[in-house]
């Protein structure tokens, strides 16, 4: 122990408190006293348990580990006593361990100056117990220890004859309460031979006691015996209701618990006999209440044993009279007692159910199995008319449930949402304390296109709004959001716009509360796709100015994502608006956001960065060169260079259409720059052989030079193909009528040329368009006819025969370019 740390002394001793208690409890002689003595021992491990929890004090103080060390002493002298026991002062040794485990805690007391008063308080008890506990030896001297000697003579002279397959009935009473493993064998096959032809009565199992020594040697056995002595247990039960009654006891009922743990057969046989007991209104009643009972018998109803599945089934069934028991179930995840009683049950034990189901931590397989088994109609109808108590416990329970899909479909087909709303409105003060749960609830409900089918209720939650409290509008708006989101929604945000919607929420974007201030950002951006004209002139400056604040000053990249997303959905044409929010800073304050931003959830991060690219178009249009310009000096193309790899389908989409527009001026461009260098060589570095020219990044916004052309071919290469169009312009821009020979080349050189045919095999009429178009101009020069026109040829003879009619022109033309069609051919 010396060597050990204070931690593995501890644990060391509670192990030896185990083995002490377990040899005490499964002794054969003096069980009484041994009983006691196992219940001084136990109560010595929550005191362990509290030394542990202080074990920052007590790790480097030596007098307490001492005096733990003496207490782990007196133990591993109490289990070597148990496991002898050999002396007529067995008894007196016992009592003398107690005392001096005694003393052991009072040093422990006496060093432990800095636990709490609590802990102290249990170690005086114990302490005092211990030093206080006298055992009555008067009956052992005279009588336990002459009969125990006695038998183990007996025993002894058994094991030296010859062993014997029949025994007579005294042998039989005798082996059942002392023989071995063996010998308990033979004494079991016998004894059901001897019940079953009847020479033994009632009397004699009753006189000889058999029942309580099967019961005790029930809990020792080897499992093959223990298999037999349950087996005889049945038999004995199915003779006559005294046996019944004799194993009504708590500890037999204990003993066979545990066999629903062991062996298949045994466990068959176990949940059998209790299935047998069963009709004993106290067995129901004790069972309920041992330890582990109904957990095991769930368990074996879901089993794959049929028999033990059907008996655990009818068992669980008895037990579930009790309110408690039924509870019990449901904690173990078997609901139909539960539901059985919301559905029959008094007013309070549903209310006692709800209240119970309200509280459990519930997975989605408990939840489905609660919905399977119907208890969400109860529920609705004990919130519909039930009395107030019974209207929270429903609810409370239901919001439990609605976390799962599948019953989100349930609460609406119940008809709940009306008497949700009407709740809402209500204005009875004994339910205020109700319409909070009935907004978590609606808000689940919302997530389920579902709702759809209720057509007004987006129209009452917005009547709701500014009705309620922070923590209910918080509700309200996540549910809006989430009816207006559904992809059959158009007609609901439609409406939601028609009855002021948009101006309804702008208020509360000057609301402290964030987490009502990002609900209504969520919902503006929501219903600012469909309508981009006339949102600029229902924001108005104040509230664009807002929004641009929310993006340079919020600390949630989720706000950062709606307001920006709400700002990319405004016209591109509108170049007020542009300079307005050029003006603001807002195109280094996105660069910022995507190039800095701390560790956020995948999903947040995505809407950011699609949020950020959409409005970048708007800031590289290509029509305007100086803003361009600018964008390029705020460090917009590396950062759209970088989410072309890393970006969702949607972000690469986006990045590439700025990409392209950019790009579209590259050639004028680098011309332009061509005059400036009369007297200065320029850099061989600079010097684009697609343009022909000198680029750079921030001067003429050259794909080459920016290192944009390997992930746009990438892009097509994948198996997303979101953003085939978006990519495929902007490789078309290098493919202009000055520079189509050197785009070629890039494209080819990048391997870029089997990812466009790809796209032509496998993309979307957009796409195999744009990508006809490319490959028309690649294949204009005969290197790249002769290298790659065969594996074109395939998929455009398909594309021919297959693909849609506005292609087949340009496909035409591809294949009279491979010298595959005459072009004079009908396909023109």
């Amino acid at each position: 122990m010396e060597k050990r740390s204070f931690s593995e002394l501890l644990i060391e001793i509670k192990e030896l408190v185990t083995e002490v208690s377990c040899l005490a409890q499964y002794s054969e002689t003096q069980r009484e006293i041994l009983a006691e003595f196992e219940i001084l021992v136990e109560k010595l491990v929550p005191i362990l348990d509290g030394l542990m929890d202080n074990i920052i004090k007590f790790k480097d103080h030596p007098p307490v580990r001492k005096a733990v060390e003496s207490l782990g002493s007196e133990l591993k002298r109490a289990k070597a006593l148990l496991k002898t026991q050999e002396t007529k002062s067995f008894i007196k040794q016992v009592e003398d361990v107690v005392h001096d485990l005694g003393r052991s805690l009072g040093l422990v007391l006496l060093a432990s100056l800095e636990v709490s008063t609590d802990l102290k308080d249990k170690i005086g008890m114990l302490h005092k117990d211990l030093m206080n506990t006298r055992f009555d030896m008067s009956s052992f001297a005279s009588t336990s220890f002459d009969s125990w000697v006695v038998s183990e003579i007996e025993v002894e002279e058994e094991i030296q004859e010859e062993k014997r397959v029949c025994f007579g009935i005294d042998e039989v009473s005798l082996q059942i309460k002392c023989g071995d493993d063996e010998q308990l064998k033979f004494a079991l096959l016998e004894l059901n031979e001897l019940i079953g032809d009847k020479r033994v009565s009632s009397e004699w199992i009753t006189d000889e006691g058999v029942i309580p020594i099967l019961f005790n040697r029930l809990s020792s056995s080897n499992s093959e015996n223990r298999l037999c002595i349950v087996q005889l247990l049945r038999r004995l039960a199915s003779d006559n209701a005294d046996n019944k009654e004799k194993m009504a006891d708590v500890g037999f009922l204990s003993a066979v618990v545990k066999s629903l743990v062991r062996d298949e057969e045994e466990r068959k046989e176990a949940v059998g006999l209790l299935l047998d007991l069963s009709d004993i209104q106290s067995v129901r009643r004790r069972l309920g209440r041992i330890q582990g009972c109904i957990v095991m018998l769930v368990a074996l109803l879901n089993g794959d044993d049929l028999v033990a599945s059907r008996h655990a089934g009818k068992l669980l069934n008895a037990l579930s009279n009790s309110t408690q028991n039924a509870l019990h179930m449901a904690e173990a995840g078997y609901f139909k007692p539960l539901v059985q009683y919301l559905n029959e049950g008094s007013d309070m034990s549903k209310i006692l159910m709800a209240t119970a189901l309200s509280r459990m931590e519930l997975t989605d397989q408990s939840r489905a199995s609660l919905g399977e088994d119907g208890a969400i109609e109860p529920l609705v109808r004990m919130f519909s008319i039930g009395k107030l108590e019974a209207k929270l416990s429903a609810l409370s329970a239901l919001q439990n449930l609605s976390n799962l899909t599948e019953n989100v479909h349930r609460l609406i087909s119940s008809g709940i949402v009306a008497s949700l709303l009407q709740l809402l409105f209500s204005v009875t003060s004994v339910l205020m304390t109700l319409r909070e749960p009935a907004s978590v609830i609606l808000a689940k409900i919302a997530e389920s296109e579902s709702i759809l089918v209720n057509s007004d209720v987006a129209q009452q939650m917005l009547s709701l709004l500014n009705l309620t409290s922070p923590v209910i509008q918080n509700h309200l708006l996540q549910a809006l959001n989430s009816i207006a989101s559904h992809s059959r929604a158009g007609k609901v945000r439609r409406k939601m716009k028609e009855h002021g919607a948009i101006q309804l929420l702008l208020p509360f974007l000057m609301e402290t509360n964030i987490k009502i201030r990002s609900g209504a950002l969520n919902l503006l951006y929501t219903l600012s796709k469909d309508l981009p004209e006339e949102l600029t002139e229902q924001l108005g400056e104040t509230y664009i100015k807002t929004i641009i604040n929310i993006i340079s000053s919020s600390t949630f990249d989720s706000e950062k994502a709606a307001a920006v997303g709400i700002l990319g959905h405004l016209p591109i044409s509108d170049k007020k608006l542009t300079d307005m929010l050029k003006k603001a800073n807002l195109v280094p304050i996105m660069v910022s956001i995507l190039t800095s931003r701390s560790e956020v959830s995948k999903e947040t991060t995505c809407w950011l960065e699609e949020s950020v690219t959409g409005l970048l178009i708007r800031f590289t249009n290509p029509s305007d060169k100086k803003l361009q310009l600018y964008s390029a000096e705020q460090g917009v193309i590396p950062l759209l260079v970088k989410l072309l790899s890393s970006g969702s389908p949607v972000t690469k989409c986006r990045a590439a259409t700025s990409l392209a527009q950019l790009s579209q001026n590259s050639s004028s461009l680098s011309k332009s720059r061509k005059s400036r260098w009369s007297c200065v060589p320029p850099s061989a570095d600079g010097f684009c052989e697609v343009h022909n020219g000198y680029c750079f990044v921030k001067s003429t916004f050259c794909l080459v030079k920016a290192g944009a052309v390997s992930p746009i071919i990438q892009i097509l290469e994948g198996k997303e193909r979101e953003a085939d169009e978006a990519a495929l312009s902007a490789l078309a821009t290098l493919l202009g009528d000055e520079m189509w020979e050197n785009g070629s080349n890039c494209i080819a050189k990048m391997s870029g040329i089997p990812a466009i045919i790809k796209v032509i095999e496998s993309g979307s009429i957009k796409a195999q368009k744009k990508a006809l178009w490319i490959l028309e101009k690649i294949f204009g020069a005969e290197e790249h006819r002769v290298n790659y026109g065969e594996s074109a040829q395939v998929v455009l003879i398909d594309l021919a025969q297959k693909g849609d009619s506005s292609l087949k022109s340009t496909t035409a033309k591809l294949l009279a370019q491979l010298e595959l069609l005459q072009v004079q051919s009908s396909y023109f």
